[in-house]
């Protein structure tokens, strides 16, 4: 039994036994509960946690946990909120513009699923492939280092900035960006909503890659812009079609993902590459490149390209990157890279939303990426990623026939594979989850309607292999009763 179906399991006992006691009743000690439920300290002290934030206990430091006073009196009727849906709407010279902030498409690989059902949604690394104990010695070392408490520049420590830099140019690095062009955010997430934010005004078109990642459609939505849609196919996003909506649309800003698409895993094709910076440099674009998964390449990924920002001596590419996706979900801190007036533009909104990313962090990170045992995570999780997606794709192939993959990525988390025609998605994915297990819809990675159902299928934050064939075999059962007639089947996997 993993330590979190142990919590959620003493949580529901507790939350049955805590009516037995008056409001105000001090509960039985931790030591008792250890002893009485055969649990360890920390799964007590977890399910307590959830109690009380759920109101049914009161925790107090050094004295124990109580049950709660009944609450008070019924809140008033809520009044009319109704005018708000113009106050929250960008004004335009045209009138006001929507900006609807969906969230939906990034909750799902940010929910924990409920216990004993298998991640085929997540968007981290699982536990036992993180980095923990390196993590661990970089942050108790930081926090020794000399003002690691005080206040950082609001840009970034220098030696991050330079670190990046080194990353984002290469071997050689002579046309890369310094570390004075880059900026220390706080994850990957946050530097694309400071870069659309300062590329692009509300009501502006953006053009995004189709399909892409949702929290970038979230984040230009929520700010009053309008997602375009090129599509990408096996060589990535088709420079032709990107000529055509730069002419069409007028559009100032392309997002994409030029190394392991999320979600079709692609890989822009050398002969594209430069194609995609003339195209938008004569257009007077600029290309915000999300390179997320560059320290997620398998095994046998071979010799990468270089960022498109590695050569980019007009300032066409802003660049970001993150650290989290590699380590850990809690290790937010990424960085920006760009070039010219449109860095002094990134700072400035990048200071007025965070000031700064916590100086600790920052430690943190330097220690952890200066370490011996940074090169050392980065093979293993090379090492660990291949047989997952091998074994994924394996038995897709043998259970589940019907869906159809795209090509396996050499990087990344994740499959991308499309259901039979007539399929209908929500009633495909909610079948898995009762069948116990978590998959991500492929509507939300499409800002226009898209060409067919899909889902996206991760390997990364599963146990191993065994844990695989167990998904998929839920996953079949889920086909059998959502697919159209006669569209699933597969050889049967052993129980």
């Amino acid at each position: 039994m993993t330590e979190r179906s142990s919590v959620a399991d003493l949580a529901r006992t507790l939350r049955e036994e805590v009516d037995r006691y008056s409001p105000g009743e001090r509960l039985p000690s931790s030591r008792v509960l250890v002893e009485r439920y055969r649990v360890s300290p920390v799964t007590v002290s977890r399910a307590l946690a959830q109690l009380a934030s759920e109101g049914v206990v009161v925790t107090r430091p050094g004295a124990g946990a109580y049950r709660a006073e009944p609450s008070g009196p019924a809140k008033p009727a809520p009044g009319d909120t109704s005018w708000q849906e113009v106050a929250l709407s960008a004004q335009t010279a045209a009138g006001p513009v929507p900006r609807s902030v969906d969230a939906s498409g990034v909750l799902v690989t940010l929910a924990e699923p409920p216990p004993g059902v298998i991640e085929f949604n997540g968007g981290y690394l699982h536990p036992s492939l993180q980095p923990e104990r390196a993590l661990a010695a970089a942050l108790a070392r930081a926090g020794r280092r000399p003002g690691a408490w005080n206040r950082p520049p609001t840009d970034g420590l220098f030696e991050l900035r330079a670190w990046f830099a080194r990353q984002i140019a290469g071997p050689g690095g002579e046309g890369g960006p310094t570390g004075a062009d880059v900026l220390i955010t706080a994850g990957g997430q946050s530097a694309l909503t400071t870069a659309l934010r300062a590329l692009a005004p509300p009501g502006a078109p953006v053009l995004v890659e189709s399909p892409t990642y949702p929290g970038m459609l979230a984040v230009a939505r929520a700010a009053g812009q309008r997602p375009v849609p090129v599509p990408v196919d096996a060589d990535g996003l088709r420079p032709e079609l990107l000529a055509a909506a730069l002419r069409a649309t007028g559009a100032r800003v392309l997002v994409c993902q030029p190394l392991f698409q999320n979600p079709t895993g692609a890989v822009l094709a050398r002969e594209r590459r430069r194609e995609v910076l003339r195209i938008a440099r004569e257009a007077g674009a600029f290309v915000v490149e999300d390179d997320f998964a560059r320290s997620l390449a398998h095994e046998d990924a071979g010799a990468l390209p270089p960022p498109l920002a590695a050569d980019d001596p007009d300032g066409v590419v802003v660049h970001l990157r993150s650290l989290t996706k590699i380590t850990s979900p809690s290790l937010r801190v990424g960085a920006l890279a760009a070039r010219g007036p449109v860095l002094e533009r990134l700072r400035a909104i990048h200071v007025v939303d965070q000031f700064f990313v916590p100086r600790p962090l920052q430690e943190a990170a330097l220690e952890l990426v200066g370490s011996p045992a940074w090169p050392r995570h980065l093979r293993a999780v090379a090492a660990a990623l291949r047989p997952r997606r091998d074994h994924l794709a394996a038995e897709l192939r043998r259970q589940v026939p019907a869906l159809v993959q795209a090509a396996a990525p050499r990087g990344g988390f994740h499959l991308w594979v499309r259901a039979p025609e007539g399929t209908d998605e929500a009633a495909l994915t909610g079948a898995a989850l009762r069948a116990g297990v978590a998959v991500t819809p492929g509507r939300p990675y499409f800002c226009a309607e898209p060409p067919a159902v899909h889902l996206r299928l991760g390997f990364a934050a599963t146990a191993g292999t065994a844990e695989i064939t167990e998904g998929v075999r839920r996953l079949r059962t889920a086909c059998a009763q959502a697919l159209p007639h006669g569209a699933g089947g597969g050889e049967q996997a052993p129980a």
